[in-house]
């Protein structure tokens, strides 16, 4: 079966494949839609993130290389309704992003704890639906 990731740089030796830090385990997502993986990528793109490529690629192939690397693949399914804070960042990137403007240098064995995390677990139900808000005002001034 096929996904969409969302890469950096792809085809390249600095490629990078887009992952979210989700307590403490580093995540990637596979998107079942292109339009859902291109929606996340707009987003990424409006939060001045740098901004990835849609691929589609084997989803074998994904889950090895996550299960290879100490990765947690997460499949977002076509018509996907978040249940949870964390299922919400499979539909909408967080307010902060880790900073990756070296991201090509890093060694990407481990997170530094050091650096911002790529999600805020401390939100309290009312600033994830103020998020929620912010993203879909986002949206609508896309279109």
């Amino acid at each position: 079966m096929l996904v969409h990731v969302l890469l950096y740089d792809a085809g390249q030796d600095s490629e990078g494949i887009h992952s979210l830090e989700l307590a403490g385990q580093t995540v990637v997502l596979m998107f079942e839609n292109r339009d859902d993986a291109e929606r996340y990528a707009g987003l990424l793109e409006a939060q001045d993130f740098p901004t990835p490529s849609v691929e589609e690629l084997d989803r074998e192939e994904i889950e090895l290389f996550c299960r290879e690397a100490g990765y947690e693949a997460r499949f977002v399914a076509r018509d996907f309704r978040p249940k949870s804070a964390d299922d919400r960042l499979l539909l909408a990137p967080p307010r902060a992003n880790q900073d990756v403007s070296n991201w090509q240098d890093q060694e990407m064995t481990q997170p530094s704890s050091e650096s911002a995390s790529d999600t805020d677990m401390d939100h309290n139900a009312d600033e994830s639906i103020a998020d929620l808000d912010a993203v879909r005002r986002r949206l609508e001034g896309l279109l």
